[in-house]
Parts: C-alpha cells; structure tokens; sequence
C-alpha cells in the first residue's frame, strides 16, 4: 500500500463482475446478463465521476483484484474486502484508511446513476465542519458515508439491506454534528432501475 498523497480519500466497494453474482435482486426481473450489463454501466459512470475528484482513490474488491480495469485507469489503490456483512467490512475499510493517516475519508457504493461528482465534493467541504456526511438512498440506506475519524459503532447492529439503514444510523451519531446530502437513488429492483430512464433506454427494457 502507498502511502497517503493527500489528506482525502474516497473508497469505492465494488463486485467483481461476474454473471449471476451481481444485481441479484434486480436480475430477478430482467435476467443474470441484463443485471450485469448494467452493473458494468453503473461501475464506469462511477470511474468517471470518481476521476473528477481530486483525492486518493481506494477500490475494495468483493472478491479478487482486477489489474487492467476501469479503476486501472484512475491510478486507483487496490485491496480486498475483508469478510463479513457490510458494516464488518466497511468498518474495516475505514479502519484502514485511518491508520494511513488520512484526515478525511468517504466512501461511495457502485451503482448511484444520479451520483455526481459534485455530490462528493460537496461532502469533503462538509466535512470541514462537520463529524460526518451521509448521503441518502431513497430506500433508506446511504450511497455514501464521510468520516473524519472512525466511529465504529455506527456499523454494528444494522439491518443492512433494509430501509432501517439510515434512521439507525443516524440514531447513533446523536453527540455528532452530521450533515446530510441530497437523496439519491440507489438500483437495487426494477421499479429503482425505472427511476432512471436513461440508464434504461441503454438496455432497450421497456415496461
């Protein structure tokens, strides 16, 4: 691992793209090979809005790492995620990303069509003043979480996956100052993928 080049970093949590093991949820209604198309969609508009950024960039791969790929392009560093449910590896992420001596950390999911990078920018200057940034999924969980140090109880005791995530969250970060960012939608089922119509379109699915 090189060390730190600057005080800010963002983590990326990634699946290896894989047929069937991704979009699960979502591959019910349109298939394994539609769910991946648009996973691989959703990953590069990711890399594009991440090269926008400027920070340290961190890929945690679901299973293995992927040197010639679109993160390869971003000069991004590599690791792995260690097991666990989300909070366990996501706790770890940050734990790692601490001991390098960053000052402020975010870390982003794959697959926010409506992400922006002005949405991440918008968090690093929060958190200027802020403890921490937590940007909302319309499901009730969060595409994006923003730490100036760790706190590791905010991902213990999570339902994750269901639309407690944020209110629970929140609920434990009361001696905190958090801001929150826009509500964004998260692609999980078919009914979010038709909330972007021009990711849609990209696959010809029609209701």
């Amino acid at each position: 691992m090189k060390k730190c080049m600057r005080n800010h970093l963002v983590m990326i949590f990634v699946r290896n793209p894989e047929l069937g093991r991704v979009k699960t949820r979502l591959a019910k209604s349109i298939g394994d090979q539609a769910a991946l198309e648009i996973y691989n969609i959703l990953c590069k508009h990711t890399a594009k809005i991440i090269s926008e950024i400027d920070a340290d960039k961190l890929v945690f791969y679901s299973e293995d790492i992927q040197e010639n790929d679109i993160w390869a392009e971003l000069d991004c560093q590599k690791q792995i995620q260690t097991k666990g449910d989300l909070g366990q590896r996501m706790q770890q992420a940050f734990s790692y990303a601490f001991s390098l001596d960053y000052k402020k950390v975010i870390i982003i999911g794959s697959d926010i069509f409506s992400l922006r990078s002005k949405h991440i920018k918008s968090a690093f200057k929060q958190l200027e003043t802020s403890d921490v940034v937590i940007g909302p999924a319309h499901d009730g969980g969060y595409y994006l979480l923003g730490l100036n140090f760790n706190i590791p109880n905010i991902f213990k005791h999570k339902q994750w996956g269901t639309s407690s995530v944020l209110q629970d969250t929140v609920s434990d970060l009361k001696k905190y100052n958090v801001n929150l960012l826009e509500s964004l939608n998260d692609i999980d089922t078919y009914d979010d993928l038709k909330n972007e119509p021009q990711l849609l379109k990209q696959l010809n699915i029609h209701d």
